[in-house]
């Protein structure tokens, strides 16, 4: 039991870094200002697609819930992670900026 929880929380440290990771190179891509545009719009399209497949309402996830698709569940919460080290990213470069 001890092991599945340690296992829980790297694999979302991990996620974490991993989408702090990707938010450096895409932003990175936008700073020429040939791409700026472009990677704004996947930045924005993949944080909307992310939050309605995580905070969609409850009759439609009857599915997630049964054991069939415990790992679709396992890997739902590991893209939350990957947003949420994403959009800390997005926070650490604007405090870059201002300073």
């Amino acid at each position: 039991r001890l092991r599945i929880i340690i296992r829980n929380i790297f694999s979302g440290f991990t996620a974490i870094l991993l989408g702090f990771f990707l938010q450096l190179n895409l932003t990175i891509l936008g700073q020429t200002g040939d791409w700026g545009v472009f990677s704004a719009a996947v930045i924005v399209a993949f944080l909307e697609v992310i939050n309605k497949i995580i905070y969609q309402p409850p009759k439609t996830k009857k599915l997630v819930k049964e054991k069939k698709i415990k790992d679709l569940n396992l890997f739902l919460v590991f893209i939350n992670n990957l947003k949420i080290g994403f959009i800390y990213g997005l926070f650490v470069d604007a405090f870059k900026v201002g300073s």
